[in-house]
């Protein structure tokens, strides 16, 4: 008799130990909000006798966003993640890197007050496969998987009044550019020392965001501002990074994408091809401009 006491009573506390667990497991998912969105869009065209000529050519893009916040009492932790890539071809020329890049962003705040907090941020960029300063010949490599990657630690102060908004201040900032490739370190690209990995800055910045969902019916907004200023050299030299986007619902898998991208960074120099030999011209405003239509899922 004793036995089954025992045994009903052990039965009853592992019942009130799973839901305890179970409860504290809700508990804790409360506090994190997810979501994001993936893309695919798509050309192609095909030419067969056309007697006003062209060539056949096939192009595709994918991008993915995803964020994952936590937020309870005082603290607030933002995560996000940006993964964006694109290829195309004319004829039998070789493929063209048309998009490639992985964004990670992690920021930790502490609140101040309503809208202010005390924050620490890691931000880290760099592209995934080999890009060439001459497509299609895809003769001349001028980047790499981590050649070159941007890793900043800052902290500062975060200004955040909503879920769209947020202006993050960082007088104490630290941004590293690794280029770990041995030809393209030894070259100097990127503003490292020939032979170097990484060069090392010390500085301020500035980063905003702002997002909105049906900024007009179906349409959603993104926009995101990056800048660095090196406080030890050439601090009136700000780096720039900018990017706006639009993504236009059709239904609920279709929609069209427009993004525009703009950099300045004094220490990334442009070059062009010259009777096939690369050409130093300088520091120049980058730009990319991406329009297509395509699938599109929400989660």
């Amino acid at each position: 008799m004793y036995s089954r006491i025992f045994f009903g009573l052990l039965c009853v506390g592992m019942l009130n130990l799973s839901a305890m667990n179970a409860q504290d497991e809700a508990d804790s998912l409360k506090y994190w909000k997810t979501g994001g969105d993936v893309s695919l869009t798509f050309s192609q065209v095909s030419l067969n006798n056309w007697a006003a000529g062209g060539r056949n050519s096939v192009s595709g893009n994918f991008l993915f966003n995803t964020i994952a916040n936590y937020a309870k009492n005082k603290s607030a932790w933002d995560n996000s993640l940006t993964i964006g890539y694109g290829l195309s071809q004319q004829g039998s020329d070789n493929l063209i890197k048309t998009d490639d890049r992985l964004l990670l962003t992690s920021k930790y705040g502490y609140k101040a007050s309503d809208k202010w907090f005390y924050t620490a941020l890691l931000d880290f960029k760099t592209q995934m496969t080999t890009g060439y300063q001459d497509p299609p010949t895809n003769s001349v490599v001028i980047s790499e998987l981590l050649s070159p990657a941007y890793l900043q630690f800052s902290l500062g102060m975060d200004y955040k009044p909503n879920d769209q908004f947020s202006l993050y201040i960082s007088p104490l900032t630290s941004k590293h550019t690794i280029v770990a490739d041995d030809s393209l370190s030894n070259a100097g690209a990127y503003g490292v020392d020939p032979g170097d990995k990484m060069r090392s800055e010390f500085g301020a910045s500035l980063k905003s965001v702002y997002k909105k969902e049906n900024i007009i019916k179906g349409v959603d907004f993104f926009t995101r501002l990056d800048l660095f200023s090196n406080l030890v050299d050439n601090p009136d030299h700000i780096d720039v990074d900018w990017e706006g986007r639009l993504n236009m619902k059709i239904n609920d898998y279709l929609t069209a994408v427009f993004s525009l991208q703009l950099l300045y960074d004094h220490d990334t120099k442009t070059t062009e091809i010259v009777d096939d030999i690369p050409v130093e011209r300088g520091t120049k405003l980058q730009s990319k401009q991406l329009l297509g239509f395509g699938l599109s899922y929400k989660f």
